[in-house]
């Protein structure tokens, strides 16, 4: 199976879902948009809770791990009870209860009641469930929504693990553009119940004609590779396609995401010779697209990689700004992601 294939149509009053797409049976997908886009009636479309015209099959044969925004566990069965769960659902489970406790840290919490769990734990719980189903694909629906930020930080580098360790394709749900840009190799754009984009998810967020990825949606991600560490500052330089990019902090030395938010990059046509940003590189201006009465986006390219930044239209205009003027991306700070 190279791709998965989308098409639903359904009607839930003045609401109207219309989705006909393809998409990679490897990876993330991650589903955007603002809350009423659609994202959740797409979800159980996929899952068969929603009736539909295209496919019948009964929910129970599709093999499909949902994990939602509330970890709906059994509270009268213990974290091992409620993974094996899963695993009842689907007799021919080839994961064990054992193993993927191990691969979400829960192994120790299999003997504990889930009323004792902090959110963090249930979620991972949760997941740990919906894996032992050995399912062909896995939904999450806004799983670290419910979390506070410390909760949700726990859990995240376990769905990192997850995407690194395991085969299953998993379409991810999010209005927070900082958990896709983390987790997703691919990207959907719903509104109002249409898919508005579509593709790889450098491609498709550095697209400056969508109010949806506009305001502080708006920036790119780029990979990196960790080319030293400055233990004086607490620094790490990064060298990427077009140029090398200091970040703060140690990390581990493997391949790394930045992302990038449009708002932390300004331009000039000079090198500034003395500044405290760090990171001034060049680029040259592909796109430019007005944004608000008083802002504009400008589509940047540096070496084999895009970025997109936000600049008054003032300055645009005073710096006489065009498409093909080679300029200066000075890069005031990046978020690093694992």
């Amino acid at each position: 199976m190279n791709d998965i294939q989308l098409k639903y149509s359904i009607q839930k009053g003045d609401f109207h879902l219309e989705v006909d797409t393809h998409i990679p049976a490897t990876g993330i997908t991650g589903v955007f948009g603002e809350s009423g886009s659609g994202k959740t009636t797409l979800l159980r479309c996929i899952a068969g809770l929603e009736h539909s015209e295209t496919s019948a099959t009964a929910v129970h044969k599709r093999r499909i791990g949902y994990v939602f925004q509330e970890p709906q566990l059994f509270p009268h069965l213990t974290v091992r009870k409620n993974i094996e769960f899963g695993m009842r659902r689907n007799p021919a489970a080839i994961d064990t209860v054992d193993d993927v406790a191990r691969l979400l840290e829960v192994e120790g919490l299999l003997d504990r009641s889930t009323k004792d769990l902090s959110g963090g734990e249930a979620q991972r719980v949760s997941i740990a469930r919906a894996l032992c189903q050995s399912p062909r694909l896995i939904l999450m629906d806004e799983p670290l929504s419910a979390l506070d930020e410390r909760r949700r930080n726990e859990v995240l580098p376990f769905l990192d693990r997850l995407h690194a360790e395991t085969s299953v394709p998993i379409i991810y749900v999010s209005h927070n553009i900082d958990e896709i840009c983390r987790l997703s190799d691919h990207l959907l754009v719903l509104d109002d119940g249409r898919l508005v984009a579509e593709g790889g998810l450098r491609e498709t967020l550095t697209r400056i004609d969508l109010p949806q990825l506009g305001g502080r949606n708006a920036g790119t991600v780029i990979d990196v590779s960790q080319s030293r560490y400055d233990d004086e500052f607490d620094l790490t330089l990064f060298g990427f396609s077009g140029g090398e990019i200091w970040a703060p902090g140690c990390h581990d030395p493997s391949t790394v995401r930045l992302r990038i938010s449009a708002s932390d990059i300004s331009l000039s046509r000079s090198r500034a010779e003395s500044s405290t940003i760090l990171n001034i590189l060049p680029a040259v201006i592909i796109a430019t697209a007005t944004e608000s009465s008083s802002t504009e986006l400008v589509r940047l390219n540096l070496g084999d990689d895009i970025l997109v930044a936000r600049i008054t239209r003032r300055s645009l205009q005073q710096l006489k700004l065009q498409v093909g003027d080679k300029v200066y991306a000075q890069i005031k700070s990046v978020t690093v992601r694992r």
